[in-house]
């Protein structure tokens, strides 16, 4: 069954023709190559582009590889790279004209010098680069300084709902609830049951992520760093700084890891596009506080696995979703802070700090937002809405409710709207 990746298709499509090499990033298995070397090639033979001038060669490829004369068990027996000069001899057979030709690399990591490869192949006029990487560079968000500023990033993450209810047999409530369990991992969404898709998670994660982040960075105690992943896992969209995560080793696991390991461990997790870090925003002052921050995961599936499929909370997997929806559609996302001074019981004066869940910024636009699970009653509305009170600009005020309801703005102008609704109408929070 083929998934439509139309959301990211348009991106590479819109891009062809800048002079640039367009890199595909992204968590490992969220579809980078079925959306470069499928769904992209066969635009490109659709308008009419000879099947000839669209090289297309993957790195991990054994077949690939041989057409260059490169011995797959060979390179791995001996942790080598593709040798760059037999690579461009093949593409130099290749390019027989003038005429334009487009170059779709996968993995393109596993050869030897790939940024002066690339970097060399911009100059000439009559190519595009399109490449995807995973692993070592590729998985590192500063991929497009390797290419002298002349990258230009798409950054891909797992299926949508939406893209996840175009192969889903069932209604989007249904829906909702296993994509809130088991994630958008393409893989994962195409397998046959339940059990195969908690099997498909583990393996993904024994077999690839966390032994890419142990290689890559030589990471000795892999333990340590699976053990944060588990404990990030019980605590998604809480706030929580290295130190606090200490504090936590020490309790519950009887760790002595330090702070500044355990922030270089957040830092490859988040390089690995496992995790994202959402930072908390003064909204009044117009400021960043840099700790405590809160954590999400790309992707859903991925988090719930790591706790075996427990502590579900649909209040925080609804939040951890509407994060990744807001990142996937473009925004910029923090922490809305609110300081206030509110007189107790007493009578003495207190400062407080409201949350507001997610300050979303895309150019000059700006939405507040506060993901509630259920307003079952006016005391709990009330509690949701209170932040949005204090904030003086005109920028809309949305809620984001589980609650099955109908679009519409309030007596104080704050646009309610169901998950559903918001999930699947990219333009609903737009109106």
């Amino acid at each position: 069954m083929e998934i439509k990746r139309d959301f990211y298709l348009s991106k590479l499509i819109n891009r062809m023709g800048n002079g640039q090499v367009k890199v595909i990033t992204g968590v490992r298995r969220c579809g980078k190559s079925f959306l470069l070397n499928t769904l992209f090639y066969n635009h490109l033979l659709e308008n009419g582009i000879p099947e000839d001038h669209i090289i297309r060669f993957a790195f991990d490829s054994a077949e690939d590889l041989e057409l260059i004369g490169e011995d797959v068990v060979e390179l791995q027996k001996k942790n080598k790279k593709a040798d760059p000069k037999k690579f461009m001899d093949y593409i130099k057979g290749k390019c027989v004209d003038k005429d334009k030709y487009y170059l779709l690399l996968d993995e393109v990591q596993l050869m030897d010098s790939f940024e002066s490869v690339l970097n060399g192949y911009l100059r000439k006029r009559n190519m595009e680069l399109f490449v995807t990487g995973s692993n070592a560079k590729f998985l590192s968000k500063d991929i497009i300084t390797e290419f002298s500023g002349r990258g230009d990033e798409i950054h891909m993450y797992p299926l949508s709902f939406a893209e996840f209810m175009t192969v889903f047999q069932g209604d989007r409530y249904e829906g909702l609830s296993q994509y809130m369990t088991y994630g958008g991992i393409p893989l994962v969404v195409l397998s046959k049951d339940n059990s195969d898709k908690a099997d498909q998670l583990s393996n993904l994660y024994s077999e690839i992520y966390v032994s890419d982040i142990v290689k890559r960075h030589k990471v000795r105690n892999a333990g340590e760093l699976e053990d944060l992943l588990n404990i990030l896992s019980s605590s998604i969209g809480s706030l929580t700084n290295p130190e606090k995560l200490q504090r936590t080793f020490r309790t519950v696991k009887h760790s002595k890891i330090t702070g500044p390991t355990i922030q270089k461990y957040l830092g490859y997790l988040e390089d690995s596009f496992l995790l994202e870090t959402a930072t908390r925003y003064d909204i009044k002052g117009k400021s960043y506080i840099e700790t405590p921050q809160k954590y999400y995961f790309s992707d859903l599936g991925l988090r719930n696995v790591r706790i075996n499929f427990r502590q579900m909370e649909p209040t925080h997997s609804m939040e951890n979703v509407i994060y990744n929806e807001l990142r996937m559609r473009g925004y910029n996302v923090d922490v809305g802070v609110v300081p206030v001074v509110e007189v107790n019981e007493d009578g003495k004066q207190q400062r407080k700090q409201l949350e507001i869940d997610f300050v979303c910024n895309k150019g000059s636009s700006r939405y507040y937002i506060q993901s509630a699970y259920s307003l079952p009653d006016e005391e709990k509305r009330t509690q949701e809405t209170r932040p949005f009170g204090k904030i003086k600009d005109s920028f809309k005020r949305i809620v984001i409710t589980g609650d099955i309801i109908s679009p519409h703005y309030d007596e104080d102008g704050i646009l309610m709207v169901n998950i559903y609704d918001f999930l699947l109408d990219p333009t609903i929070i737009e109106r």
